[in-house]
Parts: C-alpha cells; structure tokens; sequence
C-alpha cells in the first residue's frame, strides 16, 4: 500500500479534534479496504513516532505527532508542501515534515516580522 500523505494529515486532524484520547483500530477478517489503509497508517505514524501504541489497535498521539500537526495544520502550508514533494516525485515523511517546518516559518514571518 502506497502512503497517502493527505490520509495521514487527515488522521492527525481528526484525532486531534476528538474527546477520544486514544484511536481504537481493530483487525477483523471482515475489515474493509479502508480499515486496512487505516490501521496500516496508524503502524506508518508509530514508525515515524507520531503516535504510540500501548496494546494492538490502540494508538495515542506523541508530542512530536502534534508537532507535526502543528506544523501542516495550515492549509496554505499543507499545499505548498505537498506542491513541493510531488514536484521532485515524492520525499520522504521527514523531509515533509521539516519542508512545512520551514513554510510555517516563512508564514509566521510575513504576519508577525519576526524572522528566525
């Protein structure tokens, strides 16, 4: 399965939006496709570290999970970024990470004047 940036935003924003603490995906021999490319993106962010796991299918999301988030919340910086990698064919999550990283810094200066 291919990662889906957009899919793994959307599931930062969307755990991060609920009262739910922790996001609960089972495997069932009668799961979907869509709760496959879910659970599968879950296991991509613990690799990464935006999330842990504390039993099989329980996920919670790490500091530097809503760090990340901070970082690609923006929808401005969020496209950018996405127009960024999809220019040189992909990079890796990483390099995404640090490209909105420098975007929200780009951002932050042309509101405030503050330049780092």
């Amino acid at each position: 399965m291919k990662r889906d940036d957009d899919f793994i935003r959307q599931m930062l924003l969307d755990l991060e939006a609920s009262d739910e603490l922790l996001l609960a995906i089972y495997r069932t021999h009668d799961e979907t496709a869509e709760d496959r490319k879910r659970y599968q993106h879950a296991e991509l962010l613990c690799d990464a570290g935006y999330f842990v796991s504390s039993k099989p299918g329980i996920f919670r999301m790490t500091n530097q999970g809503h760090d990340y988030l901070a970082a690609i919340r923006s929808d401005t910086v969020w496209n950018k970024t996405k127009k960024m990698a999809e220019s040189v064919g992909g990079v890796t999550l990483g390099i995404m990470r640090d490209t909105a990283i420098w975007y929200l810094k780009q951002e932050i200066e042309k509101k405030t004047g503050v330049d780092f």
